[in-house]
């Protein structure tokens, strides 16, 4: 019996675009995983490249979907909707799992019967070479919400999550072109405790031309999730007092690069939101 008949306990979605070039890397370090109770789903958003005929030779053990192209939310969103496991977990098409990743963290959920999300460590590479984060990327455990303001302290190819989370808080945002994670990460750990397990199992890559950087413009993006969680209502007052804090450093910070590129109504735009919450 293959993978894709088995009764999984864990879908696995991986989202990829016109990565032909690397994605076979990354489904084969999701079959060699010592735990085998997972049906692995590829969403291939409408790639023009070679990636079909790589997944064409998957076919027998992996499951394939295809959609024109709407965006990393949309494709993992996919991805959810046809997932029959009760865990979910993410791996996007540039990175790797270690052999033992999926096993650690349903020995962890066996374990913690209570945690909602767990992640593991990681091995940054960048342009093939090992790179230590920095002390302000390295990922806490439990309640996260406030230092994942500054920046996104969850990565996607390193979470598993109960399918249950995603019923409650929602899936990916279709609206946000980039920094979707850091808006869903956001829309959990204000609620839930997101648990870290020590060792690094996955291996994330970063460096060649057709990734999302940390640009001027990706800003905006982030900005919209906070204000986003603002008006969520969930936030206790000193998350508010946090969220409110950072979204007006956010917009202070976009609104000079704004006035740098001479537009200076989205600039006046950005100062005022960033005084809209304050005092509440």
């Amino acid at each position: 019996m293959n993978k894709i008949e088995k009764k999984p306990q864990v879908s696995v979605i991986i989202p990829t675009y016109n990565r032909g070039w690397i994605i076979k890397e990354a489904i084969d370090s999701v079959l060699a995983q010592d735990y085998t109770e997972f049906e692995l789903i590829v969403v291939d958003d409408g790639s023009t490249d070679h990636t079909a005929d790589v997944l064409d030779s998957y076919r027998n053990v992996i499951k394939v979907l295809s959609q024109k192209n709407k965006g990393v939310s949309a494709a993992r969103n996919r991805g959810i909707a046809e997932a029959s496991g009760k865990f979910i977990a993410f791996l996007d098409s540039d990175d790797l799992w270690l052999s033992q990743k999926l096993s650690a963290q349903i020995e962890f959920f066996t374990q913690t019967p209570d945690a909602l999300i767990c992640q593991t460590e990681e091995v940054w590479i960048r342009n093939g070479l090992k790179v230590n984060p920095k002390k302000r990327h390295k990922k806490p455990s439990g309640m996260i919400f406030e230092p994942s303001l500054a920046l996104c302290l969850v990565s996607p190819s390193a979470v598993m999550i109960r399918r249950s989370l995603l019923e409650i808080v929602g899936n990916f945002d279709e609206t946000l072109p980039a920094c979707e994670d850091y808006d869903l990460w956001l829309r959990i750990s204000c609620r839930f405790p997101v648990y870290r397990i020590d060792t690094p199992l996955i291996i994330k890559r970063g460096g060649h031309e057709d990734q999302l950087s940390a640009s001027f413009g990706l800003d905006r993006f982030r900005i919209k999730a906070i204000k986003k969680i603002i008006e969520s209502g969930f936030l206790s007052k000193r998350q508010y007092a946090a969220a409110v804090k950072t979204l007006k450093e956010k917009c202070n910070i976009y609104a000079a690069g704004c006035r740098k590129r001479g537009r200076i109504d989205e600039a006046n735009y950005y100062v005022k939101l960033a005084d809209k919450y304050l005092g509440r």
